[in-house]
């Protein structure tokens, strides 16, 4: 008589963990939260301090310390340089929104170099900078930036409406500007399989400098006609490729 056979057991689903960049908070993954939890993914959206590569990896570390089995990180924007730096060993895949992808020992602001990759709008007048609270700064305080409420439909979010683009600017959050020239530590992408979506028509983080990051991390990468906010404008496409990732 021949023993039975055991079935397999299936992989277990993963956790999906999503980083908001600056300029946003964690209502920015709204949307997507929304489409991937309809799926029957449990979604995980911290709070990203946007104090600097090193200090935000460590907080997005002690917030996905306590989840159990695989974990799906995403990054959007600056979000993709602290994913990126983040070290896990439940992480499993790396999603990249419109998001910087550093390499170890390079700042994010490098990857908007205007002779390699023109095309970002991020510059004064439309990123503004003010003296903030800041406890891990000196004497207390930061010098941060932001994007200017008047500019911010045009570049920041064009393919969202008035009242959506006037929401974003309400939960605005301003980055430490040390943020952006902090190098950054070893990348993950080096090690973990990795997705990437390109906004086709971002003008905060030129296209031409996301398909860079995109082929030199070895990224699975969709490109949409999007904005930098391709988040809130087409949250069903973002979780599409997260959904690519946490079934591969």
């Amino acid at each position: 008589m021949l023993g039975a056979v055991a079935p397999a057991s299936a992989a277990p689903t993963p956790t999906v963990v999503l980083v908001h960049g600056a300029f946003a908070d964690t209502t920015s993954w709204d949307g997507v939260a929304a489409n991937l939890r309809a799926d029957g993914y449990r979604v995980v959206v911290p709070d990203n301090p946007l104090r600097g590569p090193a200090n935000d990896a460590a907080a997005v570390e002690r917030a996905i310390a306590d989840i159990d089995g695989p974990i799906v990180l995403v990054g959007h924007s600056y979000g993709g340089a602290v994913i990126s730096n983040v070290d896990d060993p439940d992480v499993t895949a790396l999603v990249y929104i419109a998001a910087f992808a550093p390499a170890q020992g390079e700042p994010a602001q490098l990857l908007l170099d205007p002779i390699r990759f023109p095309g970002s709008r991020l510059l004064p007048p439309v990123l503004q900078l003010a003296v903030v609270d800041d406890p891990q700064g000196i004497d207390g305080k930061s010098l941060d930036g932001y994007v200017d409420p008047a500019s911010f439909h045009e570049v920041f979010a064009p393919d969202v409406s008035d009242a959506t683009a006037a929401d974003m600017i309400a939960h605005q959050r301003s980055i430490a500007v040390a943020a952006n020239i902090e190098p950054s530590g070893p990348a993950a992408w080096t090690r973990l399989p990795s997705w990437y979506l390109v906004s086709g028509e971002d003008l905060v983080i030129p296209p031409a400098s996301q398909r860079f990051m995109a082929e030199r991390s070895g990224a699975t990468t969709t490109e949409i006609p999007a904005s930098h906010a391709s988040l809130v404008s087409r949250p069903e496409a973002v979780a599409a490729v997260i959904t690519a990732a946490a079934t591969s």
